[in-house]
């Protein structure tokens, strides 16, 4: 698996191999190109200085590991009891994790936490932009536009772009007072169209389009329903949502 592995860092991350330890030849460290931050750790050990997984029958045989970071606590200790997964060999026990690549680790499961450890020591700027789809609330003042009729006329229209929203992300439109409510699930299709407008209430440098998904009824998903029930006591301005509402938009 160890050579599988490197060819798919090679042609999805573009990263060639590099041997900083001499005397460990088979130590392959993988950096980002713009940070030159460590994704990952490619070693050939013997499975005695693995822990008690490495003790017994076998115990010199040398076996392939990967160390991949993960910036969840919660989510490393859970990986942490799946079979071939222990707490990092030779990194910090509490970021890392060393999985095996004997085959006791399904190949998916490997490429999936290489893909989460690159994303995870990566720049800001390029965290930013590999980010896995968002979801976010954001306001719409029936008092500056007509949203309801924008969307009686058409599926998709133009709005002003938030920032940190990316094509692809979800919005849920909150319709402001009168009606305080969530009435809209959209999906964002493009951005970054120039805009140049403003007045003592507005200012938009960028449009992005959204194109209509879900309807919600005005009662659904109120102002009162969102402060009560998810922590929502404001919506001024895109903010993500809690993973509680995003599961009841998602079923309502």
């Amino acid at each position: 698996m160890r050579k599988e592995l490197e060819a798919y860092i090679k042609k999805k991350y573009k990263a060639d191999p590099e041997y900083p330890w001499r005397q460990y030849e088979t130590y392959a460290v993988f950096r980002h190109s713009d940070n030159n931050k460590w994704f990952a750790l490619i070693m050939d050990v013997p499975r005695s200085k693995l822990g008690p997984v490495g003790e017994g029958n076998g115990a010199n045989e040398i076996i392939s590991v990967i160390n991949v970071k993960v910036d969840d606590p919660i989510f490393r200790d859970v990986m942490i009891r799946e079979p071939g997964i222990i707490p990092a060999y030779h990194m910090n026990k509490l970021q890392w994790l060393t999985v095996f690549l004997d085959g006791s680790v399904p190949q998916e499961r490997v490429f999936d936490l290489l893909d989460m450890s690159y994303v995870a020591t990566a720049s800001a700027k390029k965290k930013e932009k590999i980010r896995p789809p968002k979801e976010w609330v954001i306001p719409a003042n029936p008092k500056y536009y007509d949203i309801v009729g924008a969307f009686e006329n058409a599926d998709e229209i133009d709005w002003k772009q938030g920032s940190g929203i990316k094509t692809g992300d979800t919005v849920y439109m909150y319709v402001g007072a009168p009606v305080s409510a969530i009435l809209y699930k959209c999906k964002v299709t493009q951005t970054d169209i120039p805009y140049d407008y403003a007045d003592k209430n507005l200012t938009i440098r960028a449009l992005m389009k959204i194109k209509l998904q879900k309807r919600y009824k005005p009662g659904k998903f109120t102002f009162d329903i969102l402060k009560d029930e998810y922590g929502i006591f404001a919506v001024r301005g895109p903010r993500g949502i809690p993973n509680s509402l995003s599961a009841a938009l998602k079923k309502g």
